[in-house]
């Protein structure tokens, strides 16, 4: 059985928040990668840009950062160097300078570490899922979905349990902040400039500076050096340090990042178990499941739906010329989809294997840090929902964000029977 039913989308604006409120248009991509998979988009809200869509195009450009870089931002919209300069992550960087922040994170979010927390991720989704599940109707994206993430975050990080709820909204803030759902500051729809200097151009952004500032310093004064932070501001091997603005930034990226994503693979996998019954009793059978069924899930979900990076000459690729400077988008969402790759790709193969999605932005120097952490939570957390279920269902249609950047079911109303 297949999750997705086709529908006639025409050719959908993926220029547009709108698009996405439905879901991803996926004849939109299909049509792309058949037809036009270097397709040019006259974009009405800035510059205009090149799409890609096919699978083996998007893994061998992201490995070319030279030709392809990140250190023009990473999003659609469009932003002066001044704004760059001001809200920029390490993520908006290329090798080396990328790779110099990365190393003094990279053990602190290895395979290795993050097994060390298998066991707080278990004993917090045992009390997610049984308050949850105890009502028996509700929402999942967030009586369950919303919670592990950040509430894990904070102890791999080293933040205070009771600033989390603060914390889990002005991160949706941020990310999601083309939903008025989620903020008031609605990107494309904005008549200032105010929070321009900010990350995500939100006033999130600034209230987050705000808190990390205090927060480094209140950590200061104890002498508490535990969680990740504390590696970013330390010195590196030629003496070098981070300044205020990048150490706040990254927090930003940190908080929305480390929760949003997460997040938003869980639902979707609650999702594709309400459209696809065999997968709850696959995960109940358990074995090799486990070994593959984190990536299957995270593969579906697709929670960054592209990546942009900027040409810095001119290349040709299917009889066509992406001059320098020209925007290019890789539609992760698409390449995950992608028919010539994935074997049925529109539907739930929980022993999908091998599996080389693109959802953690593999095949370049960009892949995600937080995708040891990712995987365990997914992992975990639905080991311990077919622990605690015989059933489950759609209680309701589900919501999906406003946002072409954030592919995530915000509202995903299940029906359950426990076991």
């Amino acid at each position: 059985m297949t999750i997705w039913t086709p529908q006639d989308d025409g050719f959908a604006d993926l220029s547009s928040h709108d698009t996405f409120a439905n879901g991803a248009p996926h004849n939109t991509f299909a049509r792309l990668r058949r037809d036009d998979p270097l397709h040019w988009t006259e974009y009405a809200g800035g510059e205009n840009y090149w799409s890609v869509t096919r699978y083996e195009d998007i893994t061998a450009m992201n490995k070319n950062t030279e030709v392809f870089s990140s250190a023009r931002g990473i999003r659609m919209e469009d932003q002066s160097y001044e704004e760059y300069l001001a809200r920029r992550t390490f993520q908006e960087t290329d090798p080396p300078e990328h790779s110099k922040v990365r190393m003094k994170l990279i053990k602190a979010f290895s395979k290795t570490t993050m097994a060390q927390y298998e066991e707080d991720i278990r004993t917090l989704c045992a009390e997610i899922l049984d308050q949850a599940l105890a009502k028996g109707t509700f929402d999942a994206t967030k009586e369950i979905a919303r919670q592990l993430p950040m509430r894990m975050l904070g102890r791999v990080v080293g933040l205070p349990e009771e600033d989390l709820p603060w914390l889990v909204e002005k991160g949706d803030a941020l990310i999601a902040n083309t939903d008025p759902d989620f903020t008031t500051h609605v990107l494309d729809k904005m008549d200032t400039d105010e929070f321009r200097m900010m990350p995500f151009n939100s006033p999130a952004g600034a209230e987050l500076y705000v808190y990390a500032k205090e927060l480094m310093e209140a950590k200061a004064k104890k002498g508490d050096t535990s969680g990740v932070l504390n590696l970013i501001l330390e010195p590196a091997k030629d003496g070098s340090t981070i300044t205020g603005t990048e150490f706040r930034n990254f927090f930003c990226l940190l908080v929305a990042a480390g929760n949003d994503t997460t997040r938003y693979s869980i639902a979707a996998g609650i999702q594709a178990m309400c459209h696809q019954p065999e997968l709850l009793a696959q995960m109940q059978a358990g074995g090799a499941v486990w070994d593959t069924a984190a990536d299957e899930i995270i593969r579906w979900a697709t929670p960054a739906l592209y990546f942009r990076r900027t040409a810095t000459r001119d290349v040709e690729m299917h009889g066509k010329t992406i001059r320098a400077g020209d925007k290019v988008l890789y539609w992760f969402i698409s390449a995950n989809r992608d028919e010539s790759y994935f074997g049925d790709p529109f539907r739930v193969d929980l022993m999908r294997s091998p599996n080389r999605h693109v959802s953690f932005g593999q095949f370049g120097p960009h892949v995600c840090l937080g995708m040891w952490l990712a995987r365990l939570e997914v992992t975990v957390l639905f080991q311990e929902l077919a622990k605690r279920i015989s059933h489950i269902e759609a209680a309701g249609p589900h919501k999906f964000l406003r946002s072409n950047f954030v592919g995530g079911i915000k509202e995903l109303p299940v029906r359950v029977k426990a076991a």
